[in-house]
């Protein structure tokens, strides 16, 4: 009994070793989800691998390129975070290598989702004479790619809501003037760690009165990475094009209810706002696999979100300061999962699903 608990242990070991090196590939391989694998022989690994960027070879594939000497392959035991897919996408097929090979067990985290995949690589290699093993840390697998199961399983983009709110709720001064121009709320750190965040998601997305007002550039500019692609609701185009948001740094996705043709890097998408706008948003994000987007504003686009349920992480700023009177941030009736000090900020964060306890949100 007790090595069948060190083996356990060791299996889960390696495991975790491969969801270490799954996590490289954070924000750089979507819409694909990140994958880490690791070859084991005589209890020592001799391969590592991950999904290092969409487009390129998987994780079993560069871990086997790893092994120095083939020949150890034959009694050898691959852990994969994710189940090794079967079907000819960007890249060839994971089983056939894994076949060609003659790796004898396959321990995986967690079934793929995709349709295409979903079962399919576990049967290909059971019937290849492989022997399968699934569920080891499974949980902790399904938290990594929460993104990637979301948008399978939920048929929509992973949705985190954002925004920074004084002591005493209001996110915003009162503009009775019509002022323009940002105000500050929440500190240096925390801007410059939503810039963080924002090369982590697929898009942004904005009313049009935040747009109009604060004439922000919704780019990662304080961090290095890619700017995610950013969505702006704006029903009748009142948003100058002289703002921020249509300069050509990247992809701009405005929904309006106006026929208008596309203007170099701007997508123009026609809406029927007499209906439930943010479902259909939500529809096009996932036709465009645009897997996950962070929702910035401004206060009533949030409490829409909230409204219909659809988000999956809440990510609010509380920062140290009173307004006495102004924009009310958004009411939530919940208990934070976690609170993380920011600089002077205080940053809580809310999950649909509780997370696995020591893999919570990494800031």
């Amino acid at each position: 009994m007790i090595a069948g608990f060190i083996y356990f242990g060791r299996m889960e070991m390696y495991m975790q070793r491969a969801l270490e090196l799954a996590a490289q590939g954070f924000g750089k391989v979507a819409p694909n989800p990140m994958v880490g694998c690791v070859l084991v022989h005589n209890s020592v690994i001799i391969g590592e691998g991950w999904h290092q960027r969409y487009g390129g070879a998987h994780a079993e594939v560069n871990a086997i390129h790893a092994v120095q000497d083939k020949a150890l392959l034959k009694e050898c035991t691959l852990y994969v975070t994710l189940e090794p897919c079967n079907h000819i996408g960007l890249t060839p097929p994971c089983t056939d290598l894994i076949i060609e090979f003659g790796i004898p067990l396959v321990v995986i985290a967690v079934q793929d989702p995709n349709p295409l995949v979903s079962g399919q690589g576990i049967e290909r290699l059971q019937k290849a004479g492989i022997t399968v093993q699934t569920g080891m840390l499974e949980k902790e697998a399904r938290w990594q790619n929460r993104r990637f199961f979301t948008f399978h399983e939920k048929k929509r983009p992973y949705i985190i809501l954002k925004w920074a709110e004084t002591q005493d709720g209001f996110m915003d001064i009162l503009r009775e003037n019509g002022e323009l121009g940002s105000f500050a709320i929440s500190g240096h750190e925390s801007k410059v760690l939503v810039h963080k965040w924002r090369t982590e998601e697929a898009a942004i997305l904005v009313g049009s009165r935040t747009v109009f007002i604060d004439n922000p550039q919704l780019t990662a500019r304080h961090w290095p990475g890619k700017d995610p692609v950013r969505i702006v609701i704006d029903a009748n185009l009142k948003v100058p094009r002289t703002h921020h948001i249509f300069e050509d740094r990247g992809r701009t996705i405005v929904f309006n209810r106006l026929e208008t043709r596309p203007i170099f890097n701007i997508e123009y998408i026609q809406l029927n706002f007499a209906e439930e706008i943010l479902p259909r948003i939500m529809d096009y994000m996932r036709y465009e696999k645009l897997t996950s987007v962070i929702v910035e504003g401004g206060a009533a686009t949030l409490g829409r979100f909230l409204e219909l349920g659809l988000w999956d992480e809440i990510r609010r700023f509380r920062a140290p300061m009173n307004l006495e009177n102004g924009l009310k941030a958004p009411a939530i009736e919940l208990t934070p999962d976690e609170i993380v000090p920011v600089g002077e900020d205080s940053l809580e964060l809310y999950f649909q699903s509780t997370p696995p306890a020591e893999t919570r949100i990494s800031i």
